[in-house]
């Protein structure tokens, strides 16, 4: 019953943290746990279409954090001039990409792991750290990767509500820390909500709590930051901290269909995985080398931090003019509570050839949009009103 209570009083309290609105009443979960895409235990719940759409008519597709603007180029071309390459394993072009990252995160290559994007490393991590059980502390909402997985092995999930300006509360998941607690993950910028938690509270929580289990922050959306260096986590590798860091060619590099991301850690959490797995045997030349190439595409990720910015601002800026107040946000996605229920929304959406999530967060309904084109984010806007009205 406290349990309860302590989320009413959250989801009251980051209510008024973004500003007074008039929401619908709630509506409960449908009684079909199979249109639960999340744990029962969460106060996040993922709306499942039960509709038939037809998905050659999404004309502006806003529901997965895709760049719409990559690959760029010159990675087209590596990965085109790659093909011919496609008869011989990427061993090499993997030791080149290890080599590299590792020279821009400020550690030698023993402190990399190569992946098929980072939800790879969240399942293998969890893997490793929870096939004998334990437990993992996590926020709440948040991405639900590594947590759905390691509850599949067995393992105990203790979540922490966010604060009630959608950081991470600190304190109280250091005080979920106990003798069986074997990983606290932490997802920054957080996904759904967009958020991003102090980056100085987060380095001192990082250094205290890594001393006693390993902590993994999944900076998947970091780069869409202006300075995203100021926030990541991953100088505390550098200083032997316990920490693990997850980043992705899947988002600001636009390279979510050629899966590839890495995995910065102590060499010890590198190897636990890498004696069970060959890493690298899941990637391939192609992605290698397209991943080469946009590593030194730093114009066309900049190029692609402002386009995001400016569509983000525009949508904002229209969203709150209908009296809708957003998460604060500098990621390539935001979420704000609706005021009808969650499926006519999405299916009017997806009708008017808009594809977006919806989730519902402690019952009540909230539309997560990804930032595409301009011209993409006029044809939300313009949807949006219309389901709205």
């Amino acid at each position: 019953m406290n349990h309860s209570i302590n989320r009413r009083n959250w989801i009251k309290s980051s209510l008024m943290a973004v500003g007074t609105m008039a929401i619908a009443p709630a509506f409960a979960m449908p009684k079909n746990k199979a249109l639960a895409v999340y744990q029962p235990d969460s106060i996040l719940h993922e709306h499942i279409p039960t509709f038939q759409y037809n998905e050659a008519r999404i004309v502006a597709k806003l529901n997965a954090n895709e760049n719409p603007y990559g690959p760029s180029p010159k990675v087209i071309k590596a990965i085109s001039d790659s093909i011919s390459l496609g008869n011989r394993y990427g061993h090499g072009e993997a030791k080149i990409l290890l080599d590299m990252i590792a020279e821009k995160e400020g550690v030698s290559a023993d402190h990399i792991m190569l992946s098929p994007g980072s939800s790879d490393i969240l399942e293998k991590v969890a893997f490793v750290q929870f096939m004998n059980g334990g437990n993992v502390v996590s926020a709440d909402p948040s991405y639900m990767s590594l947590m759905n997985t390691a509850q599949k092995l067995g393992a105990t999930w203790k979540p922490t509500l966010l604060t009630g300006d959608f950081q991470h509360d600190l304190d109280a998941m250091e005080k979920a820390v106990d003798a069986e607690t074997n990983l606290v993950y932490i997802c920054n910028p957080n996904n759904p909500t967009g958020s991003i938690t102090d980056a100085t509270k987060l380095k001192a929580f990082c250094s205290k709590v890594s001393a006693k289990t390993p902590v993994f922050v999944d900076e998947a959306y970091l780069e869409f930051l202006q300075k995203p260096e100021e926030s990541s986590m991953v100088g505390l590798v550098a200083e032997g901290k316990d920490v693990i860091v997850a980043r992705t060619f899947s988002k600001i590099h636009g390279m979510a269909g050629l899966r590839i991301g890495y995995m910065v850690a102590l060499p010890e959490r590198i190897e636990s995985i890498t004696s069970m797995v060959r890493s690298t045997m899941g990637l391939c030349v192609t992605s290698l080398n397209g991943a080469i190439a946009s590593m030194k595409e730093e114009s066309f990720l900049s190029s692609c931090r402002s386009m995001n910015a400016e569509c983000r601002e525009y949508t904002k800026g229209e969203v709150a003019s209908l009296g809708y107040d957003i998460i604060p946000t500098e990621t390539s996605f935001m979420i704000f509570p609706l005021r009808m229920e969650g499926q006519p929304f999405m299916k009017g959406m997806y009708d008017s050839g808009v594809g977006i999530r919806v989730f519902n967060i402690d019952n009540k309904p909230w539309c997560r949009v990804s930032m595409g084109t301009m011209e993409e984010m006029e044809i939300f806007v313009d949807a949006f009103k219309k389901v709205t009205a």
